[in-house]
C-alpha cells in the first residue's frame, strides 16, 4: 500500500492544533496516496474532529493509560505501519512525538527526519528543515525507503478546518497493557503570557531598527497596535533585551504566526525571524537599511523614516 499517516495529538481530552496542521501538510502529498488519521488512547469521540476535508479515514486506537505514553504510541505507530505500509508518517515535532517517532524509526528501519518546515511529493518525498539555527535551509530525500517518519514542526502549516470530511472512522487493534513502561503523575502547565499571539489575524512586529531599547521605549508601539487594531509582537533582541515578554516574540525560538497581516517596522529579518512569520497572508516591511534581509520576502515595502510611518499611521488611526 502508500499514502500518508497522520498521528494526532491530543492532551486533557482536546485534540492540539498540531493535528489539524499534520492533516495540512498530509493533503499537500496527495500524490503519496490516500490520507488516514490515527487517534490513539484519547476519547474516540473526538475522531469526528479529524474527519476533516482530504482525510480517507480515521483510526482510533484504545490505549491501557489515560494521558500520552510513549511506549504505548510507538507500539501504536508500528502496528499501523505494519498494516497500513505508509509512504509517509507525519507526527508533530512536540514533546510527545519526538518521545517516540526516532524509535519507531529504528525499529521500522524507516526513513526519518525531525523539526520538518515543509513536505513535497514528487517520485518520492522530499522535506526541508532548518540547520544551524535555521541560518540554513536543508532539504532531504529518502532513496530506497518504502515508509518515512517525519516530524513537523508546529506552525509550520496552518490548521485544516475540523470537520466536514467523508471519512470513514473505525477502531484499530488496541495496545495491549504490557507495553506500558511509565506512570502519569500530572500535568503541570507554564505561566501564561499575556497574549497569545498566534491567534491574532494583525500582527504589528517591531525590531531594532525601531530604535527601542527597554520597556519605556515600547510603550508608543503598543499605543500605535491597539489603534490600528493589531497585536504587537517582536522580533528576539528586543526580547532579549527585555523589553518585549517573550510571549510576543516571533521565530523559530519563539512563535509561529500566520497572521492575515504582517506589518514589520524597524525588523531586519534574520532568517530565524523569517522562519516564524514567512506564511503570513500579506507582509508589509519598513525599513531605512535598504539592504535588509526582510524585503527578499513582503508583498509590500517601503525604505523610508521608520517615525514619519508610525506618525502616519496614528494619525490615520
Amino acid at each position: 500500500m502508500s499514502g500518508v499517516l497522520v498521528i494526532a495529538e491530543a492532551r486533557q481530552g482536546t485534540l492540539r492544533d498540531v493535528s489539524f496542521e499534520l492533516i495540512t501538510a498530509a493533503c499537500e502529498l496527495a500524490l503519496a496516496g490516500p490520507v488516514t488519521v490515527a487517534l490513539i488512547g484519547s476519547d474516540s469521540t473526538l475522531a469526528s474532529q479529524l474527519n476533516a476535508a482530504g482525510v480517507s479515514e480515521v483510526v482510533t486506537i484504545a490505549s491501557p493509560v489515560s494521558e500520552f505514553e510513549p511506549h504505548v504510541s510507538a507500539a501504536a505507530v508500528g502496528a499501523l505501519i505494519d498494516e497500513l505500509s505508509p509512504s509517509v508518517v507525519l507526527a508533530g515535532h512536540t514533546i510527545d512525538s519526538i518521545g517516540f517517532g526516532a524509535a519507531v524509526a529504528a525499529v521500522k528501519n524507516t526513513g526519518f527526519a525531525a523539526d520538518v518546515i515543509s513536505v513535497a511529493w514528487d517520485d518520492g518525498l522530499t522535506v526541508q528543515r532548518g540547520v544551524y539555527g535555521d541560518k540554513f535551509i536543508q532539504s532531504l530525500e529518502f532513496p530506497g525507503r518504502a515508509t518515512v517518519v517525519v516530524l513537523v514542526r508546529p506552525g509550520a502549516y496552518a490548521g485544516a478546518p475540523a470537520g466536514g470530511g467523508s471519512a470513514s472512522i473505525r477502531a484499530g487493534v488496541a495496545v495491549d497493557t504490557s507495553v506500558v513502561k511509565s506512570e502519569h503523575l500530572g500535568f503541570e502547565s507554564p505561566e501564561a503570557g499575556d497574549v497569545d499571539i498566534t491567534k491574532s489575524d494583525f500582527l504589528l512586529a517591531i525590531g531594532r531598527g525601531t530604535g527601542v531599547e527597554d520597556q519605556s521605549d515600547v510603550e508608543p508601539f503598543y499605543e500605535l497596535a491597539e489603534k490600528i487594531g493589531a497585536t504587537l509582537v517582536a522580533s528576539r533582541p528586543l526580547v532579549d533585551a527585555g523589553a518585549v515578554p517573550a510571549a510576543r516574540q516571533v521565530g523559530q525560538s519563539g512563535k509561529t504566526v500566520h497572521p492575515k497581516v504582517y506589518l514589520a517596522l524597524g525588523v531586519s529579518g534574520a532568517v530565524q525571524h523569517l522562519m516564524g512569520m514567512r506564511k503570513a497572508d500579506t507582509i508589509i516591511a519598513v525599513n531605512t537599511d535598504r539592504g535588509a534581509p526582510i524585503f527578499g520576502i513582503p508583498q509590500y515595502g517601503a525604505h523610508t523614516d521608520l517615525e514619519d510611518v508610525v506618525r502616519a499611521l496614528a494619525d490615520a488611526f
